[in-house]
């Protein structure tokens, strides 16, 4: 694969690249779904090419193949130098690369059990378990548990001298019961919704999720919220649960500061962003307790890696300090925008035929010192929020609203009455300065992304986002009743 690599490389700055490299990735995947006591999905297979990435008279070219023969390799490598050609006759600037040092490593996820070893036999046998507890009442019309594994190994070099070899895996598994009754239709979901958690882990995560062992609670809660009184509305002092806040740090943080994003070259998915360029150093973000971090090292992350797409190292930093905005996400390209002089390492592609794009990596609110009990004693009258049911935001990453699965009521310390149809609502900046509590390490979870789209076309992404249950003031909720 190394040659195979080199010899595109060779190839593009043969015929007049000043820059060009090669990624060359076999995907493995497998992915099954038990709903409401059958085989729903069972997708089982393997995927293989080679895309080359090069610059010509300061312009981008790209090219890609399944095909790895030795005339192919040098076919597709000319036609990405043609393709750069072509567009320098309408750049508007040249290409300018951050550097970089020269790198030739190996890397790979740290997993326990090889999750593509694991009998289909055993895995669908807990699937239908938990598909037989989630539908022995009647009120459940379905249920749908599903496990997802994937592996990527891909060979990249760089007509700067790197060579990367990394093997990334991930595992991911939850379920949902939707109920129907009394003229409502409710879910819940476990470990999280839109298919549960997904993590840069083996088999052991599986195992270690206790999904047969939550199941019937699931059930009885999604029957519950048939019955159960809208959540009320008004200013109301919330926790939100940290699976809720992932999808928050996410739409609300993640895209907003992708650099290209910010600088208008990307658009597509809800628009570009309120962050601009001015506001770095210079604007709060959130309260003094909001210090949301990238870190593309996180142990179990699903954009946990050893080198982006640009040959860049994984690390870790600060987007936003003490309340304060001090970072964005960025590529090799994009650095000189901010005056940095290197990258963040968010450069990714899906696969390999397509070009790397910024996208957000691991994000996370950090924790705090609360433990939880003290924390929902301290906010008598309020309400809790768990579990995202659907959201929507603007096109600057400003005005949202989110809808969750259940909400409680806040009384004597405990959870009290279960609200339906609970919703939420603010504007990012206010929504993080009114986080003045956050629950401990005990509490916080990564919570994965699988399916976060951007761009044109099309490409998919994941990432995690860490968080713990936490306290915003004077939210606005009952957004809708």
């Amino acid at each position: 694969m190394k040659s195979l690599a080199q010899r595109a490389v060779d190839t593009a700055m043969s015929q007049g690249a000043s820059y060009a490299d090669c990624r060359i990735i076999v995907t493995e995947v497998e992915s099954t779904t038990v709903k409401n006591g059958k085989v729903g999905n069972l997708n089982i297979g393997e995927d293989i090419g080679f895309g080359v990435r090069v610059i010509v008279n300061g312009s981008w070219g790209f090219g890609s193949s399944p095909d790895l023969s030795p005339d192919n390799i040098d076919r597709v490598a000319g036609s990405a130098v043609q393709v750069a050609k072509a567009s320098a006759k309408l750049k508007a600037e040249d290409v300018r690369l951050a550097a970089e040092p020269t790198v030739n490593e190996t890397w790979q996820t740290p997993i326990v059990e090889d999750p593509f070893l694991v009998p289909m036999s055993e895995k669908l046998a807990m699937l239908m378990e938990i598909d037989k507890i989630l539908t022995s009442d009647s009120r459940i019309v379905n249920a749908e548990g599903t496990m997802s594994f994937k592996r990527e190994h891909q060979w990249m070099a760089t007509s700067e001298g790197s060579f990367i070899n990394q093997q990334l895996t991930r595992s991911g598994a939850g379920y949902s019961a939707t109920a129907v009754g009394e003229g409502e239709v409710q879910t819940r979901s476990y470990p999280n919704s839109f298919r549960g958690q997904y993590m840069t882990l083996g088999y052991e995560m599986v195992r270690s999720m206790k999904l047969v062992e939550n199941a019937e609670r699931v059930r009885e809660e999604a029957i519950a919220l048939l019955t159960a009184p809208n959540c009320p509305s008004g200013k109301i002092d919330t926790i939100i649960d940290g699976s809720m806040l992932g999808l928050q740090i996410h739409e609300s943080v993640g895209h907003a500061t992708e650099l290209d994003r910010v600088l208008g070259m990307e658009a597509n998915y809800a628009g570009m962003s309120f962050a601009t360029t001015e506001k770095l150093d210079n604007f709060q973000y959130g309260s003094e307790y909001v210090n949301l971090v990238c870190d593309s090292t996180l142990p179990g992350g699903l954009a946990t890696i050893g080198w982006d797409d640009d040959a860049v190292r994984a690390q870790r930093w600060h987007l936003v300090q003490d309340g304060k905005f001090v970072g964005y996400q960025y590529n090799r390209e994009l650095a000189h925008t901010i005056e940095s002089n290197r990258s963040s390492g968010n450069n990714r592609a899906e696969g390999w035929n397509n070009i790397p794009i910024v996208r957000i990596t691991n994000l996370s609110l950090m924790p705090g010192s609360w433990e939880l009990d003290d924390l929902m004693a301290d906010t008598e009258g309020g309400i809790y929020m768990e579990t995202n049911r659907c959201w929507s935001i603007d096109q600057w990453r400003l005005n949202f609203a989110f809808g969750v699965e259940a909400a409680w009521e806040l009384k004597g310390g405990k959870k009290g009455t279960m609200y339906k149809n609970a919703n939420y609502q603010s504007i990012t900046p206010e929504f993080w300065g009114s986080c003045d509590a956050i629950c401990n390490e005990k509490y916080w979870v990564p919570w994965g992304v699988s399916n976060c789209g951007k761009g044109q076309p099309g490409q998919t992404a994941e990432m995690s986002h860490g968080a713990a249950p936490s306290r915003f003031r004077n939210l606005t909720v009952g957004v809708g009743n």
